[in-house]
């Protein structure tokens, strides 16, 4: 049996914050439960995980890894060479580090680490944040030890033996302030008679958001009751930062916003889209959402994401073809009525999987035992 201060464990994944957050919440959970565990994380060169992991605390290794392009031909031919490549790394890192077990949270990393983590007969475990897999975890899912899902019917996609419905894991930074809705809106200049629209597109930010900004100046000045606030990312802030809209008195145009704690608190009414990281976090929160799934993500698991909300009347859909015309009018209506607010926030708020990264940390902690 293992001693648990001298537990291993290789997490691997990234790529965007929708993965990044969710890996750092389960070793920060590893940590609190067995504070002697050696972590190591494992992702894609260039990637934001080898920023964010480091200055989470963590040492990380990066791999030459992407994924394929959809729009050049050229780029493609160098992925076989990747692969080797990191397959190859790979094999080296569990060679050297020896983890006890090897975690993947989705991303380009992860697919290699996972694959030679199996064949070396190392305990493995995927965690699938969507509600419909992609095809790097459905071949894993064949393969791991163990499969923590966040939503139900995932046995259409791996085999039912291995399944764990967690949820996913959230931030701990969302629930460190005690800020009434009152108080937050204080701390960021808004009055507190305002209904507020918080608007976010990730990090990196949401060009479909942001046009239904830019094209909607008259919604803005007819409704000077409502408050918005407009996270515009860090990839859009120089095409809409000057626009009519972000000058509004009642609109609110940030690059980026550090404390997205008091941002949600502030917030009436949240539209975003519809990543397994934000809607783990709007259902933890209780926040009624309109959600606008990206059409640029594989296998649009954004609008099967969206969509298994919906269908339990816990968030209200609105398609990225419709939002420029349709999205500010709805937001503005739906803030306006409160027994609507109501219902989307008792349901979404119902769908909340508690402590989810410290679960998953037992079910690794299980599988290190294994060993």
């Amino acid at each position: 049996m293992l001693k648990a201060k001298k537990m291993k464990v290789m997490i691997s994944g990234g790529g965007t914050g929708g993965h990044i957050f969710p890996a750092i919440a389960i070793a920060n959970a590893l940590r609190e439960r067995i504070p002697e565990s050696a972590i190591r994380f494992v992702g894609a060169k260039g990637k934001m995980e080898m920023e964010k992991v480091p200055a989470a605390g963590y040492e990380i290794e990066g791999l030459w890894i992407s994924g394929l392009s959809r729009r050049s031909i050229i780029k493609n031919l160098l992925f076989p060479f990747k692969l080797v490549s990191s397959l190859w790394k790979s094999y080296r890192i569990i060679k050297k580090f020896r983890p006890d077990v090897v975690v993947g949270v989705g991303g380009f990393a992860s697919g290699p680490l996972l694959e030679v983590a199996c064949r070396l007969g190392k305990p493995t475990l995927i965690q699938e944040q969507n509600s419909y897999a992609g095809l790097t975890n459905k071949l894993l899912g064949k393969k791991v030890d163990r499969i923590c899902v966040a939503f139900e019917g995932m046995d259409l996609f791996f085999p039912k033996e291995k399944l764990i419905e967690l949820g996913n894991p959230v931030r701990s930074t969302l629930f460190e302030n005690s800020y009434s809705q009152e108080e937050a809106k204080r701390q960021m200049g808004i009055p507190a008679q305002r209904k507020v629209i918080l608007a976010i597109g990730g990090s990196l930010g949401a060009r479909t958001i942001n046009q239904m900004f830019r094209d909607n100046t008259e919604l803005f000045r007819e409704n000077e009751e409502v408050y918005f606030i407009w996270q515009q990312g860090k990839l859009y802030a120089d095409d809409y930062g000057n626009c009519k809209s972000a000058k509004l008195n009642n609109v609110r145009a940030m690059t980026f916003i550090d404390d997205m704690a008091i941002a949600y608190t502030a917030a009436d009414l949240v539209v975003s889209r519809a990543g397994a990281l934000t809607l783990a976090e709007l259902a933890a929160l209780g926040k009624p959402a309109i959600l606008i799934p990206s059409p640029n993500v594989a296998e649009d698991h954004q609008t099967k994401n969206a969509q298994y909300l919906v269908n339990r009347n816990a968030a209200l859909l609105v398609k990225d073809e419709d939002a420029v015309e349709k999205g500010i009018k709805m937001a503005i209506k739906t803030v306006k009525d409160q027994d609507v607010l109501t219902r989307l926030s008792l349901n979404i708020h119902g769908l909340e999987r508690k402590n989810s990264a410290g679960r998953i940390a037992d079910e690794i902690i299980k599988l290190a035992k294994t060993t």
